[in-house]
């Protein structure tokens, strides 16, 4: 039986069988979850029949930006579900001009708002809708964050302001959700050619780089990520919130760097208000990288 058996989650933001959230979708319905889907009304063609492929007849249409849309998606849940206990929340937008020439060249008010709206704000206002379906449960809420968020990456302009900003949204809505027994993270992958990733200019040169000086010389896949999010998914993982789990180029080893996280997080499952790094250094790069996960009770 997997360790998801008779939870629920509801995923907002899958657009493909190329998305980091159908990687995640998978690795849930492997473990025994119910799953609802959202989406914008362009998607409802190709989000459909993926939910089919999990098992789910629950999919509905719901635009972030809206708040009156947001509310009236949950309340469509509300009519199939009385409650649920994982939100995963895989949205995030930029207008394509801003992602195009330098970030001072590139970045608009207009662009600027847009971009925080869709990727950052709209996790409050999910949380917010969901608190009432997770009432009495241990929650457990999940974003995707980008590295982006802590440097300066070319082309990802202010996209990468908005991820910033998304990170430390999930630090504040961890403290105010942890007293109620809900957890919220984020998972930080390295680049995927997704729909979203396709927007960049110069992914594949990224992506090209990426492959080149990765010990595994390969780039990070969906079902890296789908196998990272399952230590922020066990509902045994108490201590877990708040944190961010970056799964880079360069930190990739495979299933030996797997079992090193996953031995990291079953340690301070048991330690609150713990540091966890987990650090390595590759030949490739010299480039020293940290795996931090932070816990708190």
């Amino acid at each position: 039986m997997g360790f998801l058996q008779g939870k629920r989650a509801l995923i907002v933001g899958l657009a493909t069988d190329r998305s980091i959230a159908w990687g995640i979708a998978q690795a849930m319905h492997r473990e025994g979850a119910q799953l609802a889907f959202s989406h914008i009304a362009r998607m409802a063609d190709r989000v459909v029949p993926l939910a089919k492929e999990l098992g789910s007849d629950i999919t509905f249409e719901m635009d972030v930006a809206s708040d009156d849309d947001i509310a009236r998606g949950f309340a469509h849940l509300k009519t199939r579900w009385d409650a649920f206990d994982i939100l995963v929340h895989a949205v995030a937008y930029a207008p394509r001009e801003a992602l195009t020439g330098t970030f001072i060249e590139a970045t608009t008010r207009d662009g600027f708002r847009v971009a925080h709206d869709i990727s950052s704000y709209s996790l409050t206002a999910l949380a917010r809708e969901s608190l009432p379906f997770m009432k009495g449960r241990a929650g457990a809420i999940v974003t995707l964050s980008y590295l982006g968020a802590m440097r300066s990456l070319p082309g990802y302009n202010v996209m990468g302001l908005a991820k910033a900003s998304l990170e430390a949204n999930v630090r504040f809505l961890a403290a105010d959700l942890g007293p109620l027994g809900h957890r919220v993270n984020a998972i930080s992958a390295g680049p995927i050619k997704t729909l979203s990733a396709a927007g960049i200019p110069g992914l594949r040169r990224m992506l090209a780089h990426v492959a080149s000086v990765a010990p595994i010389k390969r780039n990070v896949t969906i079902e890296d990520v789908e196998y990272g999010c399952v230590p922020v998914l066990r509902f045994g993982r108490r201590y877990y919130r708040g944190s961010h789990l970056r799964r880079r180029r360069f930190q990739l080893r495979g299933h030996e760097f797997s079992r090193g996280i996953g031995s990291a997080l079953s340690r301070a499952a048991s330690t609150p208000a713990a540091v966890v790094r987990y650090s390595s250094v590759t030949r490739t790069t010299g480039v020293k990288c940290n795996f931090q996960g932070r816990f708190a009770d």
